[in-house]
């Protein structure tokens, strides 16, 4: 279970997908975010919680 430090409890990771595309999502622990490779966008974790709204996603193209 996600403690209250702002961890991810990543076995959500088996029930979420992607909210546009339904795909499956990436955690990337460093950035504290979802990846979704399919739609090219990254969804923050917040306070160990996914933030899955489009308004909130970071195109994974501005990083490069």
């Amino acid at each position: 279970m996600a403690e209250r430090s702002g961890t991810f409890d990543t076995k959500l990771l088996e029930i979420l997908v992607a909210p546009g595309t339904h795909a499956p999502l990436r955690y990337d622990a460093e950035a504290q975010e979802l990846i979704d490779d399919k739609a090219g966008l990254a969804y923050p974790i917040r306070d160990g919680i996914p933030i899955m709204l489009a308004d909130e996603a970071r195109s994974l193209e501005q990083a490069k």
